[in-house]
């Protein structure tokens, strides 16, 4: 079991990474600089290779062994990075990845509640008053989302759930990564040869994509299953809603996306219920 302080610095870590797969994609798609299949063609192929390299690194005396029960992870990992990559088409850095992170939670919820766990009542609350700002961003009015795009990164929410499900428990986080996206390439490639004929990229936009499969996404998901040995389902779940905060004041510095009052007035109610659920376990413990 690792300690409090490495949980934590591999924790956040991984929430900047995941923020920082929203600027990139964001970037690359909402500056038209490449097309979505290729962007995610590109960012998965090249976190397959980097995490190949690093494997190859760090473990000279053990090769990749590909099994079947690979398969079901590289899936998801493959549904959530399409699913992400076409809604951020329409979607604001900080608008997608509050969609995408409370539609985590939820998933992750609904999970440990069909396993037979029971979070405390604390966590209940602030369970509630987080999916309570994820209600009240996506509500219709002027500034609520497009509903497609929305709708497809409640998709890549769910996949994401379950890939973090999955991670539980990994022996060696960095060869189950490095497995996981190697499967994921056939898939996405697939999903390129069909939509070969509106494909378009610039230098710009394949930069944005490496930069995202290879750092924010490769290494920061290796950081992120080694966090979570150290979380609960819950924890895990929760921890992630800040990931929005984080991609929102991103979108504010490289974006020059600007926050609406229904941004802000959504995130105090995600993050509090993040910090009263998160308090309300550890005063529960002690």
């Amino acid at each position: 079991m690792m300690n409090t302080w490495r949980i934590s610095i591999f924790t956040v870590i991984a929430l900047m990474a995941f923020a920082a797969n929203s600027v990139l994609n964001r970037l690359a798609l909402g500056g038209n600089t490449i097309d979505a299949s290729s962007y995610i063609g590109i960012r998965l192929v090249s976190g397959a290779f980097t995490l190949w390299l690093l494997h190859g690194f760090f473990n000279q005396k053990s090769n990749l062994i590909l099994r079947e029960g690979n398969i079901v992870p590289a899936f998801y990992l493959f549904l959530y990075g399409i699913t992400f990559s076409f809604a951020y088409r329409s979607l604001s850095s900080g608008t997608g990845a509050f969609i995408l992170f409370g539609t985590v939670q939820t998933t992750m919820i609904v999970a440990v509640l069909l396993r037979g766990e029971r979070p405390h009542i604390a966590e209940w609350l602030g369970l509630i008053i987080a999916i309570s700002g994820l209600i009240y961003l996506v509500f219709p009015g002027l500034s609520a989302p497009d509903p497609v795009g929305a709708l497809l990164m409640v998709t890549a929410g769910i996949a994401w759930g379950f890939y973090t499900l999955r991670g539980k428990g990994v022996k060696d986080p960095l060869e189950t990564t490095a497995i996981n996206f190697i499967l994921a390439v056939p898939m996405v490639l697939l999903v390129n040869i069909f939509t070969f004929s509106k494909a378009h990229f610039s230098t710009e936009g394949v930069l944005y994509a490496v930069l995202s499969g290879s750092i924010a996404s490769g290494v920061g998901y290796v950081i992120w299953y080694a966090a979570l040995k150290g979380l609960t389902t819950t924890q895990a779940a929760l921890l992630q809603l800040g990931v929005p905060i984080i991609a929102a004041f991103g979108g504010v510095i490289f974006l020059q996306e600007t926050i609406t009052l229904r941004l802000v007035m959504a995130g105090v109610l995600i993050i509090g219920g993040v910090v009263l659920a998160l308090l309300g376990k550890k005063s529960k413990k002690t």
